[in-house]
């Protein structure tokens, strides 16, 4: 017969298990601080050897870093997503923004579509409230706190999409984009009109959501990053101009 006999878990297996899901789901991120030692195998209901164990196992996967004095840490998992070569590529070429303006459409309106079916009432919660604090941040012109909650937002929606693949290859994404390897956010949110039309843009991407339809969630989403591609191709238009209207000055200046 092929049944073997139940063999008991080592807490410290169980220990391991809990944490790679809070990785895998998102819910503990790159960079995230691990409460003390004490602390955490209180709240685990585990001995600290027992948690000691866990620790060492998850740095051997890659998943947990230790700093000197500091403690533990998740690690930077997201930052093998792309080689240095590639992304200085991706810097280098403007094509590459366009291309990643396109896929983040197909994958952040797929995205929205299973966010407005499948996400929890606490999901929507959540993006309901990053959008409102979009609206506060909105009279304070903070371009980098904008743009910031602007981030949030869509992953919010990536998050309630529960999908474990796609949210951990759109926050790397979205690294590269936090760095500048693809485009500076800010601009997006330097012009009083640009900046207005950027927040209802999010407001209707909320309603749909808010509403659970899926096919205006991915239409609103398809709407506002089909904005934010023309914006950008306009604000290289304007900068390649802008080159050239420098060079007749300084020509016109020294005559």
């Amino acid at each position: 017969m092929p049944f073997q006999k139940v063999q008991p878990e080592k807490l410290s297996t169980s220990v391991v298990r809990q944490i790679e899901l809070l990785i895998l789901r998102g819910i503990l991120r790159p960079g995230e601080r691990l409460p003390a030692e004490r602390e955490l195998s209180e709240r685990l209901g585990v001995s600290r050897p027992s948690l000691r164990e866990a620790i060492s196992t998850l740095q051997d996967k890659g998943l947990l870093t230790s700093k000197a004095g500091a403690g533990i840490f998740v690690a930077d998992v997201l930052g093998s997503a792309f080689s240095a070569a590639l992304v200085q590529l991706f810097a280098a070429h403007d094509e590459a923004v366009f291309d990643y303006i396109s896929f983040r459409r197909d994958m952040e309106g797929l995205a929205a579509e299973r966010a407005a079916t499948l996400a929890s009432d606490t999901d929507l919660q959540v993006i309901q409230t990053v959008f409102e604090k979009m609206e506060a941040a909105h009279t304070k012109r903070n371009p980098s706190e904008e743009a910031q909650l602007d981030a949030d937002f869509h992953l919010a929606i990536i998050e309630a999409s529960h999908n474990v693949i796609m949210l951990h290859m759109m926050r790397s994404m979205y690294q590269l984009l936090r760095e500048g390897v693809f485009y500076n956010r800010s601009i997006m949110f330097k012009q009083r009109t640009t900046r207005s039309d950027l927040l209802e843009q999010h407001r209707a991407i909320n309603t749909a959501l808010q509403a659970r339809d899926a096919d205006a969630a991915r239409a609103a989403v398809t709407a506002h990053l089909d904005y934010v591609e023309q914006a950008l191709s306009d604000h290289q238009k304007f900068k390649k101009n802008e080159a050239i209207a420098q060079q007749r000055y300084v020509h016109e200046m020294t005559r």
